[in-house]
């Protein structure tokens, strides 16, 4: 079955809620990378809290995720949309360590706690919008957590998580945010703090076979979720040779010339999906021609 997200209200309209399945989505992402198992499931908690941001979206609006925490993964980028595209790496896939003392991939010691989670939403307007704090945890969950409430002033929790099997595959991979709207009651912030605190680890609900939707009734109650849309989610990439090419020529025609002569040619490659984009020495001369 296909990766899929879920957006519903709860206790009539004080939460507003979303949960996702990303195994495969962030499948993906590890094969692409070809990324060893602390550093895939750093990738895999970015993605899919990236995803559900974009899912906070509308029409063409964009969000893009940087993690940098100064940890021996690297920098992490994650773009996506509001149609449930994601897209995402890390700069050194290779990372891995033993567990931590909770017997979990220490995702912390990859991520790193000295630095900032930034957020860009491109909403389509002349500036983009750009919030930026501190990483309180590397766990990343918390990190968006505590992003929400500082730079947002909306009091969430934020769940994110990715188990990952013995030949470095994904396993399973998902998560939830759930978000107090301005007239939640006290009685409804009690229940679900009990629950969030009291509940499975997400990607152990998600290993045992639970649908987003189950995973949200599973945290508001039966009696309290109202289901509004689901959207399917899938890793996509925005590259294309053509993009490649129109920054080749954007470099000018004396560094196309340089290309020429030094390679006799030029091989690009994508950050995000790793696709390599080879051009010819003709193609660099008709590029120069442009340029």
């Amino acid at each position: 079955m296909s990766d899929y997200l879920v957006k519903a209200l709860g206790f009539n309209g004080q939460i507003r809620a979303y949960a996702v399945d990303t195994t495969k989505t962030v499948g993906e992402a590890q094969r692409r990378h070809a990324s060893w198992p602390t550093a895939s499931a750093a990738l895999g908690r970015s993605m899919t809290a990236g995803v559900m941001m974009g899912a906070m979206m509308k029409g063409n609006e964009k969000i893009t995720l940087k993690i940098e925490g100064g940890g021996p993964a690297g920098p992490i980028l994650v773009d996506s949309d509001a149609k449930g595209n994601v897209r995402g790496y890390i700069t050194h896939p290779q990372t891995h360590f033993d567990l931590n003392e909770q017997g979990k991939l220490d995702v912390r010691r990859a991520v790193g706690t000295d630095g900032m989670l930034t957020v860009v939403k491109d909403l389509g307007l002349r500036e983009n919008f750009s919030g930026q704090t501190p990483i309180v945890s590397g766990e990343l969950g918390e990190d968006f957590t505590y992003y929400f409430a500082v730079s947002e002033q909306v009091p969430s929790s934020v769940g994110v998580g990715v188990l990952v099997n013995p030949d470095n595959s994904i396993l399973a991979a998902g998560g939830f945010i759930i978000q107090l709207m301005p007239n939640t009651d006290d009685a409804t912030i009690t229940t679900l703090e009990e629950r969030i605190t009291n509940m499975e680890p997400i990607s152990k609900l998600i290993e045992k076979g639970l649908t987003p939707e189950q995973i949200l009734t599973y945290i508001l109650g039966d009696e309290n979720v109202k289901f509004l849309e689901t959207m399917p989610v899938q890793f996509e990439c925005t590259c294309s040779k053509e993009r490649f090419a129109n920054a080749i020529v954007s470099l000018g025609k004396d560094e196309i010339q340089e290309m020429i002569d030094e390679d006799g040619g030029a091989e690009t490659q994508c950050h995000f999906c790793n696709e390599q984009y080879i051009f010819s020495k003709e193609d660099l001369e008709q590029m120069k021609k442009e340029a």
